[in-house]
């Protein structure tokens, strides 16, 4: 009768680590996923930026320095190699993006050009899936987290070696700032 009662508990805990050790999987998997699609949306981004930047420096020579930064957070979010460094540059890309709106803004020609009009239609689409994009993998991300960190998930997770991920936010005081618009 012990020996059955032994050997129930331990098909059960075989049972629980095989399906916990498949849940973090399941939850990694879904993670990448979500970084991969969230990937796409940000080449896109990336991709624009230029055309983007071209249009906006025929109308504003001067803002050089603008035109500039938003080129070296672009280049140094499309080369970026690891989940943190991408979320890092890709944060202070953003918030370059952020002064080359307000630049664009002051410019009541530039808004009126039919290019720049399609331009800003599609970054701010991109920016839009970007968003979507950031939403599903911290969700992801926050329960992998929580079972990484979570009794008895943590267990299983210090076993195989799984490793918190980082979430996508705002890094900075300087991005949570609003841009000031002057003209």
């Amino acid at each position: 009768m012990v020996l059955w009662i032994v050997l129930a508990i331990v098909v059960v805990l075989v049972i629980w680590f095989v399906s916990s050790y498949n849940g973090f999987i399941k939850l990694r998997n879904k993670t990448e996923e979500a970084y991969s699609a969230m990937d796409v949306s940000l080449k896109k981004r990336y991709d624009l930026i230029p055309n983007y930047v071209e249009t906006v420096k025929g109308y504003a020579k001067h803002e050089s320095k603008t035109l500039e930064s938003v080129m070296t957070a672009r280049n140094a979010a499309l080369n970026s190699t690891t989940a943190e460094d991408r979320i890092a540059n890709d944060n202070i890309l953003s918030g370059t993006l952020k002064s080359l709106f307000a630049v664009s803004e002051a410019y009541p020609d530039l808004k009126a050009n039919q290019n720049f009009l399609q331009l800003q239609d599609q970054l701010q689409r991109i920016e839009e899936e970007i968003a979507g994009s950031r939403r599903y993998y911290n969700g992801v991300v926050n329960r992998f987290n929580t079972k990484t960190e979570t009794f008895p998930g943590n267990i299983v997770a210090g076993i195989f070696n799984f490793k918190r991920k980082p979430l996508y936010e705002v890094s900075t005081e300087e991005q949570r700032e609003n841009v000031e618009v002057k003209f």
